[in-house]
């Protein structure tokens, strides 16, 4: 029989990925997701669909030992809510109850968490490279959720493995793809006018991590990118090449956008929504340092991305085109 995984968040731009790259494995695939999720894009895959209750850990218990996984992903989160309660209670306090419920019946082999790099935050020195030791220092609801949901499994017994992707994009990606659709129109626009330096990940790269780590001896939080470090126009730039379309880059002041970002939240909360660009957001898109340091992935966990940048869009603008999104 063949081993089974659990992925949450499955429904979800990551967790289409690492279903494919569990099933790549040879992994017998359980994807949980809620009831009211869009799975269409699933329908593809030789996989079983579960519904768990995150908000019980004896639920959680009992769906472990039910279906007898050996392994477990946990991506499912929120990056965008209301309230810092919100962040808290769905990645953070559900993490915690399923790493619980894992804890408890003490069968699985690995437990991998998807966290984030906002748990540790930007660096404020652009000569510095976040590490796996720098102090963290979140600007966000968001990052500070997924701290808090780190340092909560860390306390419990487990074969945890935490992973901390900078920002993903790829096939599917709808946040990053805003920028695109804005250069495809023929504006490149820019908070603040300062110097910046930035990180990313391929989906493909983070998901391979994912599942290479269910199969490594090690324990502990690793950082994941690309390896390289890029200026804030560099995405544009080969963006732009790919898209062959020439740009006017507008710098906005933060002032004036924060202004904006304020009116658009009032509005947004009215019809119970909220938007991509958000005040949390700010802090992230105006950070000056998201360079980070993927050594100890590399040394413990193997990890060797396959993609950088420009193989990375290349790929993903082809989806894009494909998918006809642009």
């Amino acid at each position: 029989m063949k081993q089974r995984v659990l992925i949450t968040g499955a429904s979800g731009f990551l967790g289409f990925h690492l279903i494919e790259a569990a099933l790549n494995r040879q992994l017998d695939v359980y994807a949980a997701v809620r009831k009211s999720s869009d799975v269409k894009h699933l329908e593809c895959f030789n996989i079983q669909f579960t519904y768990p209750d995150f908000s019980s850990i004896d639920a959680l218990k009992k769906e472990i030992e039910k279906n007898q996984y050996s392994y477990i992903i946990h991506a499912a989160a929120v990056t965008k809510a209301g309230t810092t309660d919100e962040y808290n209670k769905v990645n953070a306090g559900y993490s915690y109850n399923i790493g619980k419920a894992v804890e408890m019946t003490g069968t699985l082999t690995k437990f991998v968490f998807i966290s984030s790099l906002a748990a540790i935050g930007p660096s404020q020195q652009l000569n510095e490279v976040i590490t796996e030791h720098t102090e963290p220092k979140p600007v966000t609801a968001y990052g500070k959720s997924k701290l808090l949901a780190e340092k909560r499994l860390f306390h419990l017994s487990l074969p945890l493995v935490v992973l901390r992707p900078t920002a993903i994009y790829g096939p599917g990606e709808k946040d990053i793809f805003i920028l695109f659709k804005s250069i495809n129109r023929g504006w490149e626009p820019y908070i603040g006018s300062m110097q910046q330096q930035l990180s990313f990940v391929y989906v493909k790269d983070v998901a391979e991590a994912a599942v290479d780590a269910l199969f490594t001896d090690h324990h502990g939080a690793y950082n994941i990118s690309d390896g390289n470090c890029y200026s804030r126009y560099d995405l544009a730039d080969l963006a732009k090449l790919m898209l062959m379309r020439k740009t006017k880059k507008v710098h906005i002041p933060r002032s004036i956008v924060k202004s904006i970002v304020a009116v658009l939240d009032t509005t947004y909360r009215l019809f119970g929504r909220i938007p991509v660009i958000n005040k949390e957001k700010i802090y992230e898109l105006t950070a000056i340092n998201w360079h980070c340091s993927i050594d100890k992935a590399k040394e413990e966990l193997g990890f060797e991305p396959a993609y950088n940048l420009m193989n990375g869009l290349t790929e993903t603008f082809q989806w894009y085109r494909r998918n006809q999104w642009l």
